[in-house]
């Protein structure tokens, strides 16, 4: 890189599962990250859930075979369904014209803390750290880098991060990599000052303190998983929550507009 080029910026953007519904899905998505990604001004980490509905099947699958499914098993199952995601976007990127490439969870390189080799990973009370030189490496060489969400690796267990991990996977990632913005696509443009499923008066809430988006969590809102959010606390990583279409919700310390896109 010459003295006059710009490094390019980074930025963790989660894709979850009730946004990737099918093929056309993974397309829209490869098109968004192509666009918002610009002309190699960024660097983009995109982190994907499994697709709709696809965890909840496979949990019906094991509880079929085993009434109480061992857990490492159980988070081994799960984890194909994020991996799917992952080689689709992959595919659907590179069909885009895009630089891209997927990695595993240990490429990932998000994985427990824990002395303690028995059992699953509880992310509340055990310390998650990063060793991603894949993960670094494939970002010197490619635009977009898919990893997989809710799966981090326990001495080379594959363990997964609670319902919604994804989102968490989302910040630990923006937090070891110092990513200029962390932003979350939902299914909906953001937050509302109530379900708008249910309420007509519902309205857009453009900024939220990381307090008041605990405090809703804590009364039911499952937009964003309350550890995630605890974590972007913790670590003051601003998150923007929107749609692929809308400005979304920032939840944080006030940041200027320009920070809700990553085109502008």
């Amino acid at each position: 890189m010459s003295a006059t080029e710009v490094a390019p910026r980074l930025a963790i953007v989660k894709l979850g599962g009730s946004v990737l519904t099918g093929l056309e899905a993974y397309q829209q998505a490869a098109s968004f990250l192509k666009r918002e990604g610009g002309d190699g001004a960024w660097r983009i980490v995109a982190v994907v859930s499994a697709e709709y509905g696809h965890t909840d099947a496979l949990a019906r699958e094991a509880s079929e075979l085993a009434a109480t499914p061992d857990p490492a098993a159980l988070d081994l199952l799960w984890s194909t369904g994020e991996l799917r995601s992952v080689a689709l976007l992959t595919l659907a990127l590179r069909a885009a014209g895009v630089s891209a490439v997927g990695l595993n969870a240990h490429e990932a390189g998000l994985r427990s803390a824990s002395l303690d080799r028995r059992g699953p990973l509880h992310p509340a009370s055990e310390a998650v750290e990063f060793g991603g030189l894949a993960l670094r490496a494939a970002l010197a060489r490619h635009a977009v880098v898919v990893v997989p969400g809710f799966l981090a690796t326990k001495f080379q267990q594959i363990v997964t991060l609670g319902r919604g991990g994804s989102d968490l996977s989302a910040v630990l990632l923006a937090e070891a990599l110092g990513a200029d913005r962390c932003i979350l696509i939902k299914d909906v443009d953001g937050y509302f000052t109530s379900d708008p499923a249910t309420h007509n008066d519902a309205t857009p809430i453009a900024s939220l303190t990381y307090t008041h988006a605990l405090a809703m969590a804590d009364a039911n809102c499952p937009l964003v998983q309350r550890q995630a959010l605890a974590a972007a606390q913790r670590a003051n990583v601003p998150l923007i929550v929107r749609s692929f279409t809308s400005i979304g919700t920032l939840v944080g310390e006030p940041i200027p507009a320009r920070h809700f896109a990553l085109a502008t």
